[in-house]
């Protein structure tokens, strides 16, 4: 994989200065938050500027002064200055790529303007992302399947260093990437999760945080020992996730929710472990929380259509028994969506116990949105794009349908 060419600028476009030089280059009004949900405030104060006053207005051409007004909101330009916001949005930029070493454009657009039309998020990361491969801050490259990804050069590293950010330069390792679709898809479900408040860690950050403080041999491997049947052999496995999120349930109980990125389709050992871990929602995990979502993302529809298999054949068999410790039944509520019954020990406030049939969580099945990074649209086209954060579709789709219900006050 050789670095790619950056694209020529526009002749009648505005040149940007160096970012690196004092006084950093306006920043367009287009790179602005419509909000300030995301945005740290750094000195200035910041209102919710849905509701500001302050807007820029514009006489019509060949029009009178009595003619109507036509008005332009700035957004945050109105409050922060947009030298301030270019450097917010570069330095969140640079510090994503930092984080995972390698990104795409659309990662950007879903770290900085999730709370933006998709159109409007992703021309805004196309922006930032021209401007800091021009400043060298960024490096380009193309993979073996044609994707454009980015990598953090020493330029960059330097950057942060002036705002007291610690960072690697990741170019050395991008260029030895021939196909690192599996984890960008990862980490761009974990930023989509993260736009919607909640706490979430790729494969990777998972196992150092659960490795924090072990010492000598005693790591810790997965997140959940399941007992997997293959044929007539029965074997315990350790699973771990592709990307985990959580979030606080109403009892103030961690709830967490289980990722898997299905890029090819399940061999039989693996399509075993996905039924051995169905059975297991509901479970109290390593780490203490309880496992809340099963959310398997397929790239295919006929990796999707043999997943929904999997998990249908596996509701045939179960749901016929009687439900027992460690038995669950799960009812397709809607296509792709299952909900998991069990049996929880429930006190009846004496030394007794019963047994009580409860929804103890949820596994869902659903397509990767590969067509998001692939959109190209022009100035002024209107094409529905679905799959962003103005439908219940990411981070999962969310069987409730409602994302505000979601408890999401972690400090983080």
């Amino acid at each position: 994989m050789t670095p790619h060419q950056q694209h020529s600028e526009h002749s009648n476009e505005t040149q940007r200065d160096d970012p690196l030089s004092a006084g950093a280059g306006n920043a367009s009004n287009a790179d602005t938050p419509a909000g300030s949900s995301v945005w740290p405030s750094n000195g200035y104060t910041v209102t919710d500027t849905s509701t500001t006053q302050l807007t820029t207005t514009h006489l019509q051409a060949g029009s009178d002064s009595t003619a109507p007004k036509r008005v332009t909101s700035r957004g945050l330009s109105a409050v922060i200055p947009t030298t301030v916001l270019q450097r917010l949005i570069w330095t969140r930029a640079l510090l994503l790529v930092n984080r995972f070493r390698v990104v795409r454009t659309v990662d950007i657009a879903v770290a900085c303007f999730a709370e933006r039309p998709f159109k409007a998020s992703l021309t805004a990361a196309q922006r930032a992302v021209r401007g800091l491969v021009k400043a060298d801050l960024l490096r380009r490259y193309r993979t073996e399947r044609f994707q454009t990804v980015y990598g953090l050069t020493q330029r960059g590293v330097d950057w942060l260093a002036e705002f007291d950010h610690e960072a690697a330069s990741s170019v050395r390792r991008v260029s030895d990437m021939s196909n690192p679709e599996h984890r960008l898809w990862a980490q761009f479900l974990v930023l989509s999760a993260e736009a919607r408040g909640l706490q979430a860690l790729t494969e990777q950050e998972l196992l150092a945080e659960l490795n924090r403080d072990t010492q000598g041999n005693n790591v810790v491997q997965g997140l959940l020992k399941v007992m997997v049947q293959e044929g007539t052999r029965n074997t315990v496995q350790q699973l771990r996730p592709d990307a985990v999120s959580r979030e606080f349930g109403v009892d103030g109980q961690v709830l967490t929710t289980w990722y898997e990125v299905d890029r090819s389709k399940r061999g039989s050992s693996r399509e075993a472990a996905l039924a051995a871990l169905a059975m297991r929602v509901g479970s109290t995990l390593v780490d203490g929380s309880r496992l809340q979502n099963l959310v398997v993302f397929a790239r295919t529809d006929r990796i999707e259509k043999r997943a929904l298999a999997v998990l249908r054949n596996l509701a045939s068999a179960q749901n016929g028994t009687i439900l027992v410790d460690g038995r669950r039944h799960l009812v397709e509520i809607e296509p792709g969506t299952f909900e998991v019954t069990a049996a929880v020990d429930t006190p009846l406030g004496d030394s007794r116990t019963v047994y009580k049939d409860r929804i103890v969580g949820h596994f869902i099945v659903q397509r990767l949105p590969t067509w998001l990074p692939k959109a190209r649209l022009a100035a002024g086209e209107v094409v529905p794009l679905p799959g962003w954060f103005n439908e219940n579709y990411l981070p999962f789709r969310r069987p409730q349908g409602d994302w505000t219900a979601a408890r999401m006050n972690w400090n983080v």
